[in-house]
């Protein structure tokens, strides 16, 4: 039989189901930075801007910047007003011109893979010694949607990142390595539709929805869920990210 399709408006989605799932790894790098009334953070892909809304009630002065437009609208429309606080739309390249490259903490808690020269252009105009984090999934084994994330694979050929990538991508930007953590963030869903909303709106399954069609993503995602599926109905996914800090 095929599944209904869960209504799918991803970026929303983002917003209101998946990205709090990353709340205790932003807190656990803005911890460890001392972010507060004096920092200026540049957060790269930061999607509806939740970590840069963590930021602000620290007191730091953000900006952010993201390829989604609709995930841009949705931060810009979560930033405290005058704070002097910024949203881009475009990649990270374009951060850099509009703060002048004042920035002193700059996070890619998000498609750190995909940054490649990007990061390379935006640290030469940060100011000197800044922190550039980047993170990533832990160990397979200690995250659960890692089965979930299976699908994409076997459907696309894509493959989630892996143990030395974050370093990789460091050592292409030229940075010097200052220390890592990892930190729990498990996945939590009121139902399993909810779990497919949230995870189609990672981007992790766009390559596959193209290649098959909608209906078998999400018909292979339910049954991926299913070991996680509690007897009241909820989604539980333990899950371990990893950050890696590094200096400009």
């Amino acid at each position: 039989m095929t599944p209904t399709l869960v209504p799918h408006h991803p970026a929303r989605d983002w917003a209101e189901i998946q990205e709090r799932m990353l709340v205790p790894l932003y807190e656990a790098v803005y911890d460890r930075l001392g972010v507060g009334p004096r920092s200026r953070v540049l957060g790269l892909g930061c999607g509806s801007g939740l970590a840069l809304l963590m930021a602000c009630a620290r007191g730091a002065r953000v900006t952010g910047v993201d390829r989604d437009q609709a995930r841009v609208e949705l931060a810009r429309e979560r930033m405290p007003e005058g704070g002097g606080h910024t949203v881009v739309e475009g990649g990270p390249s374009d951060a850099g011109d509009v703060a002048g490259g004042a920035f002193d903490v700059i996070t890619a808690f998000h498609g750190t893979a995909e940054l490649g020269p990007d990061l390379v252009a935006v640290t030469r105009s940060a100011q000197p010694g800044a922190a550039v984090v980047v993170a990533g999934w832990g160990p397979p084994e200690r995250c659960a949607t890692a089965s979930v994330l299976r699908v994409a694979a076997r459907l696309t050929g894509w493959s989630p990142s892996r143990r030395d990538d974050l370093e990789e991508v460091v050592a292409r930007a030229g940075l010097r390595p200052d220390g890592s953590g990892r930190v729990s963030c498990p996945f939590g869903y009121a139902n399993p539709d909810s779990a497919v909303r949230g995870l189609l709106s990672t981007g992790d399954f766009d390559a596959a929805i193209h290649a098959t069609d909608p209906s078998q993503v999400e018909k292979e995602i339910r049954e991926a869920l299913e070991p996680y599926v509690r007897p009241d109905g909820t989604v539980w996914m333990p899950n371990v990210f990893r950050y890696l800090i590094a200096r400009t």
